[in-house]
């Protein structure tokens, strides 16, 4: 039997629908209304419809627009924190000798390494999001038990490398700001950041979570703004000058340029960074899931978690607000430091015979002779607030790493007395024996050392973000009709082909670039 809908029994001002009967009873009416609207649009057309329409659309993007910003707001926090890993004293020693030996021509190698972690941290963040595990966990469920220990001995001595870096910057600063004898300040920073400490616990919700964050962000937002000032006193240089720094260039290939290009990849690409980007996620992706009735509140939550598993809902919630969180942080923030830190050793002590150390010492005599006493009091600072709110990262993500690797659970100031004890030793030892010129050698040679373990912790990261089993995610929340059961279905968030490719190669760039720099030292021995 063929039904057949009349024109005429359709009113489309209410969306009623009439009964044939009553056709020939509207006909009349329906007529004068169609010829009436026939004749009215083309005067509220030209009479300023378009400009309703244009205002409406306005309007539209501009709550569109407040709308994103406020659920962007919401996820501000952990980019912060992991691009203070991007800003520790390594960063200020390795890109203070890049600027005193080759001018700006080393800039380029800071975008490009900023540009490698901007990528490590988007699939960090990525899989902490699909699977709610951090990059320690992960490797732990998927990888064989002997190569999840040899990860977890490359990453502790990452860790370490890195704690050297934040102990000798910070004793530096003490030494310069206070007068405190080098051996002194390496002893005082065990205690440094025990109570700032005491403030992280992700296992009592977002309120806590976000007290820290801010307290790390006010530490981020004095060391930008000290360097803000620094380029304002700098002498004057032409803008095209160094921006040309930001392009390839021959010279990079200059002197020690190889080894010092080292030095800046792995004082820029963290390694305990992406242990850390994978584990910042999860109290957000949890959250939503609490919020949304997935999960119960109640719900057991140590920082590890092995059962939890994000919903598909809360995934597409949180991922792509945190890709573009760590993103813009690690531009806006990173890339500026560390920029801003070779761009005035450059502008300061390129071609300078009276400074023949490039180290940390001779920046700050260089800004105290040539511009005033505060700019290298400002310096100073700005390397005082990076060595303390590093070291606060550093100690989470030796948390983040024994737990999810071993599952050996230690204190906040349990692990950070343990692992500056293990750093302190060296630092102590080439203090006493050679000083300070020793004290800066070491500090770079940690930074290179971060180089060469890069490799072995970032292939897992790749391999597992690409791996279907790892990154499936089931899910039931599809619409079903009422009388037919819940159907469960399975969606694969693995890497696409040419992200995995991408990753490939930057995994490779970094092979090579540790094999180059291998056979340097063999050669030539610096």
């Amino acid at each position: 039997m063929n039904a057949t809908i009349r024109p005429s029994s359709i009113e489309i001002n209410d969306l009623t629908l009439r009964h044939p009967s009553k056709k020939a009873d509207e006909e009349e009416d329906d007529g004068k209304r169609l010829t009436e609207s026939t004749y009215e649009y083309p005067q509220q057309r030209y009479d300023g419809g378009t400009s309703r329409h244009e205002g409406g659309k306005v309007l539209r993007v501009y709550r569109r627009t407040i709308h994103v910003l406020k659920k962007y707001g919401k996820f501000i926090g952990p980019g912060i924190m992991v691009s203070i890993a991007y800003m520790d004293p390594g960063n200020y020693s390795t890109d203070v000798e890049a600027g005193a030996t080759l001018e700006f021509a080393l800039l380029f190698v800071v975008l490009l390494s900023n540009i490698i972690a901007m990528f490590l941290q988007s699939l960090a963040i990525k899989l902490g999001s699909v699977t709610g595990n951090d990059l320690a966990v992960a490797c732990k469920q998927n990888l064989p038990k002997w190569v999840t220990i040899v990860l977890y001995i490359f990453a502790e001595v990452a860790i370490i490398a890195t704690d050297i870096a934040e102990v000798i910057g910070t004793a530096i600063a003490l030494n310069i700001l206070l007068k405190i004898p080098l051996m002194a300040g390496v002893a005082i920073t065990i205690v440094d950041v025990l109570l700032v400490l005491l403030a992280y616990k992700p296992g009592k919700g977002m309120k806590t979570v976000r007290i820290f964050e801010y307290v790390v962000a006010t530490l981020v937002m004095a060391i930008i703004i000290c360097f803000a000032i620094e380029l304002a006193r700098i002498p004057k240089t032409p803008v095209g000058h160094v921006f040309k720094g930001y392009l390839p260039t021959s010279r990079m290939l200059d002197k020690n340029g190889i080894y010092i290009s080292c030095g800046i990849l792995g004082a820029t690409v963290m390694p305990h960074s992406l242990y850390l980007g994978s584990a910042l996620v999860r109290p957000r992706v949890r959250d939503y899931d609490i919020t949304h009735g997935h999960i119960p509140d109640e719900e057991e939550d140590p920082v590890i978690n092995d059962k939890y598993r994000p919903s598909l809902s809360a995934i597409k919630y949180s991922m792509k607000y945190s890709i573009a969180e760590c993103v813009i942080s690690l531009c806006t923030m990173a890339l500026f430091v560390n920029s801003a830190i070779l761009i005035v050793a450059g502008a300061t002590m390129y071609n300078q015979p009276d400074f023949d150390e490039a180290d940390l010492y001779s920046i700050h005599q260089v800004l105290s002779e040539l511009l005033s006493g505060v700019a290298g009091t400002i310096f100073m600072l700005a390397l005082l607030f990076s060595g303390q709110s590093a070291g606060i990262i550093c100690t989470i993500a030796g948390q983040i790493v024994s737990e999810g690797h071993l599952n050996w659970k230690v204190k906040p100031w349990l692990r950070r007395i343990i692992t500056r004890t293990i750093a302190i030793v060296p630092c102590l030892i080439v203090t006493g024996a050679v000083g300070r010129t020793g004290l800066s050698a070491t500090l770079n040679a940690s930074q290179v050392a971060l180089t060469i373990l890069l490799p072995f912790l970032t292939a897992p990261l790749i391999y597992l973000t690409s791996c279907r089993k790892v990154m499936t995610v089931s899910t039931s929340e599809l619409p079903n009709q009422d009388d037919q059961p819940q159907v469960s279905t399975t969606v694969d968030m693995s890497n696409n082909w040419y992200t995995t490719i991408a990753g490939f190669i930057i995994w490779l760039f970094i092979c090579i670039l540790n094999i180059y720099l291998i056979a340097h030292l063999a050669v030539y021995g610096e």
